[in-house]
């Protein structure tokens, strides 16, 4: 087995930065190999070359044929692959976040723990809604209170606007039939949502389960990043659908979300503020650096330190914190 053909592992502190990488590539229907250290991509157009350490990572779409020897190259590279319907519209499976240390994950689950911190997120997350008003002295019930006063007035617009009568949101899960055009409208336009976003999250290291506003299911991260982007997003996109009495509604909507999530750029601004809205400063404006510890190192937890270095023996007469 010695002679048995391999490739040697890159050397981590060689690979580029995060923020050194491509943002999120799509790619669908095509098959994906490997040459080199480079990811190849075929289709009936040709075959392109993609150096693997600099891509962050691939949302692979319908149609597409990964090899291991791809994979292989992927997972060596620190790249992070994840399953995902047409332009991200469906969520299926994740190979690996593209962050080699937890910190994202560290920061959520410590702001999800504390009563103050949580809120201070929630705030954050009302505070994108409504950008001209100071909600950061707003309790949750207010806070809700203004929040659904919103969607209602939403709602209310667009049902004018498009003529579509509008009696209240209905959604059966068993039943999907059951719900008016609107309503299905509307259904089949957040799954769209709550597709990329889960697949952001995931490929950001971070955990769909940990919610703020949501709490209790293991999408409540997923709900509160799509909840962000429905105003501007889906109910239009529904009410306006609905009004046009489509054959296969549902279908007509996923592909025209599809369309506007790529238009608004929506899986970048999802990057964007959930790395805002777990960064413990009080301004969006900050760097991606203040926000990824690049350090490619592991540690030992320690209750009065933090951290301690890894890979060092702690016996008696060598701890530098024995008294």
């Amino acid at each position: 087995m010695g002679d048995v053909p391999g490739i040697i592992k890159p050397d981590i502190q060689a690979l580029p930065q995060i923020k050194d990488r491509m943002t999120f590539i799509y790619l669908e229907h095509c098959t994906l190999n490997r040459q080199d250290g480079a990811i190849t991509v075929t289709d009936e157009r040709g075959e392109i070359h993609i150096p693997a350490a600099a891509i962050s990572v691939l949302l692979l779409g319908p149609g597409t044929r990964i090899t291991h020897r791809a994979m292989e190259l992927m997972g060596d590279a620190g790249v992070s692959t994840v399953w995902v319907g047409e332009h991200g519209v469906r969520y299926y499976a994740n190979g690996r976040s593209l962050n080699t240390h937890s910190g994202l994950l560290i920061k959520q689950a410590k702001l999800v723990s504390n009563v103050r911190s949580h809120l201070e997120v929630v705030r954050k997350m009302y505070q994108l809604r409504f950008p001209d008003e100071d909600v950061s002295n707003l309790t949750m019930q207010q806070l809700r209170g203004r929040e659904g006063s919103r969607v209602r007035s939403v709602y209310r617009r667009c049902s004018k606007e498009w003529g579509v009568p509008w009696d209240g949101r209905l959604y059966r899960p068993d039943d999907f039939a059951a719900s008016d055009s609107v309503n299905q409208a509307l259904s089949a336009g957040h799954a769209c949502l709550y597709g990329l976003a889960h697949a952001v999250i995931t490929a950001m290291g971070c955990s769909p389960g940990l919610g703020f506003v949501h709490v209790g299911h293991e999408l409540s991260f997923v709900y509160d990043i799509a909840d962000l982007y429905k105003a501007e997003i889906t109910i239009p996109i529904a009410f306006e659908m609905a009004s046009e009495e489509r054959p296969d509604l549902p279908a007509a909507v996923r592909r025209r979300v599809r369309d506007a999530m790529v238009e608004h750029h929506i899986l970048e601004k999802m990057v964007h503020d959930i790395k805002y809205l777990l960064s413990e400063e009080d301004s969006e404006d900050y760097t991606d650096e203040e926000c990824e510890d690049e350090r490619e190192a592991i540690y030992l937890w320690d209750d009065r330190k933090g951290t301690v270095e890894n890979g060092k023996s702690y016996g008696k007469g060598n701890d530098e914190d024995e008294d």
